[in-house]
C-alpha cells in the first residue's frame, strides 16, 4: 500500500476506535449514575445530568484518544508510512 492509502485507513480506523471509546464511557459513566444516583433525584435533574455524562464522555475520550496516539506515535515512525494530511503553502 502506498502512503495515500495508510493515511487514509490510519484515520478511518482512529475515528472508528474514537467513538468506540466514547460510547464505552458514555455507557459505563450511565450505568453508574443510573445504578447510584438516578434514585435520589428528580426527573428534570436528570436530563441535566444526561447532557453532563455526554460532556464528560466527550472529554475522557479526548484524553484517552490523545495518550494512545502519543503511544502509537513513539512506537511508529509516523513519516515512514502516513503522507501528511495538512501540507505546508508553496511561496
Amino acid at each position: 500500500m502506498n502512503k495515500k492509502a495508510n493515511t487514509i485507513l490510519f484515520v478511518l480506523g482512529a475515528t472508528v476506535i474514537n467513538v468506540l471509546i466514547m460510547m464505552i464511557i458514555f455507557v459505563v459513566l450511565f450505568v453508574l449514575f443510573g445504578r447510584f444516583v438516578a434514585a435520589h433525584l428528580s426527573p428534570q435533574a436528570d436530563q441535566i445530568i444526561m447532557l453532563v455524562l455526554f460532556i464528560g464522555a466527550i472529554v475522557l475520550t479526548y484524553f484517552i484518544y490523545h495518550k494512545l496516539i502519543n503511544l502509537v506515535t513513539r512506537k511508529i515512525d509516523m513519516e515512514k508510512y502516513f503522507d501528511p494530511i495538512f501540507k505546508p503553502r508553496k511561496k
